[in-house]
């Protein structure tokens, strides 16, 4: 029984430690992922409408049909971008996600004011090339710092009555997803 011992164990550590680097680096490797089948519905630095989830399609998983989604594919290689939402009458949520899927940034309507979630997203580097002014204070202009260059911005909206979903996608459609002026 004891010469068994060794290699039970030595094969359980060596298929956990492949278990492990397979699953951690899987996003970087796979074809199809939320990025690319994202790339099909329109260009970077743009909002665009997800197509409304039906039980045999849906563009991203776990898309639930209570909610209006829209995506910004964004690139922030030329500069920082401004992110405006309008916000609906029930729940309103924007996500920030890297290209690889890690989720670093989230805000929903509760902590939006003026009707609307208003911010801009830059890299480091691009936050530390922003002259010092000191009219400008951190509560007049709300800075997302960006991991990555490359991410989604993942913008949902709570729909109570599917008789109110084309005007909640209706104001997504008054959303920016723009370079910064």
């Amino acid at each position: 029984m004891r010469n068994y011992m060794l290699p039970i164990v030595v094969g359980l550590v060596l298929g956990g430690l492949v278990h492990l680097i397979t699953t951690l680096t899987m996003p970087h490797f796979a074809l199809a992922d939320a990025f690319a089948r994202l790339e099909r519905l329109g260009p970077a630095n743009m909002v665009v409408l997800v197509p409304n989830p039906t039980p045999f399609t849906a563009t991203l998983p776990r898309m639930d049909p209570a909610f209006a989604t829209a995506v910004c594919r964004y690139d922030l290689s030329r500069g920082a971008l401004r992110v405006r939402v309008p916000l609906s009458s029930d729940y309103t949520s924007v996500s920030f996600y890297t290209r690889y899927g890690l989720a670093y940034y989230a805000i929903n309507d509760r902590a939006a004011g003026r009707g609307a979630i208003d911010l801009q997203l830059m890299t480091h580097a691009q936050r530390a090339a922003l002259p010092e002014d000191e009219e400008i204070t951190a509560a007049d202009r709300l800075i997302v710092e960006s991991p990555s260059v490359e991410g989604i911005v993942y913008i949902r909206a709570f729909v109570r009555e599917r008789g109110v979903l084309d005007a909640v996608r209706a104001r997504f459609s008054e959303a920016i997803c723009a370079p910064v002026s």
